[in-house]
Parts: C-alpha cells; structure tokens; sequence
C-alpha cells in the first residue's frame, strides 16, 4: 500500500519560491503517475502539474506553466514540485496523488478510487 507524505509548504512573499516534497512509502514511487493538486478555501480543486512514471513526460495547468516545475528523484522515491514567482492566487493547500494510469500530458487525469492521497502541505503567499 503507497502512502504519500508531503512536505515543503510555509509562508512566503510573492515573487519568492518554494520546493514541495512529496515522499513515497511502502512502493517505489516510480511505479506510478504523480500528480499535484491545488486546493484554496471556496475554491475547486485544480490540478496543477503531473508527471508520468518514468519522468519522461510532464504536463502543467496555464496557470502555473513557465513558473512550477515538477520532477522525479527516484532513489529519493519523491517527486517534486519546485514553485516559482509565487503571486497570493498561488495560495493553497498542495497534495500530491498516485495512479497508476499513463495519461499524464496526453489527456485529463480524473481521480478515482485507485488513488493515493497525500495529505497535503499548505502554501502561503503574502502580497
């Protein structure tokens, strides 16, 4: 059974930076899709970056391109999410999750049962 543990999050003033962790447990990490989520109060759940199992491919929402970065340490078995040029609308609580689809950059992953969930780690920016 995967359990995901992220970490990274805190308060930062816009235009600063952060690198989000998320750490897996019990499996390889690489055996799975990974997939940021993003989620502040009132708000949808948006996802945000995915990439797919053996890194080769990544996809981001057009409102974080060009400024997230999401990456693979496989002997780590954690996934990052580097976060640039963070503005307040970046404010959330970013969870990472795990799948075992291949659609990372083809098409719209859909979370279902099969997914892991971590629990998130919070994300702050000041203007």
């Amino acid at each position: 059974q995967l359990r995901l543990v992220e970490s990274g999050g805190g308060l930062v003033h816009s235009g600063g930076s952060l690198r989000l962790s998320c750490v897996g447990f019990g499996n390889r990490l690489d055996y799975y899709e990974v997939y940021w989520f993003r989620q502040a109060p009132g708000r949808e759940r948006e996802g945000v970056a995915c990439i797919s199992k053996n890194g080769g491919r990544t996809s981001y929402a057009d409102s974080v391109r060009g400024r997230f970065t999401v990456s693979r340490d496989v002997a780590d078995n954690t996934v990052y999410l580097q976060i640039n040029s963070l503005n307040p609308e970046d404010t959330a609580l970013y969870t990472c999750a795990a799948d075992l689809p291949d659609v990372c950059g083809k098409s719209e992953y859909v979370p279902s049962r099969s997914t892991f969930w971590g629990r998130g780690t919070q994300v702050t920016v000041s203007s």
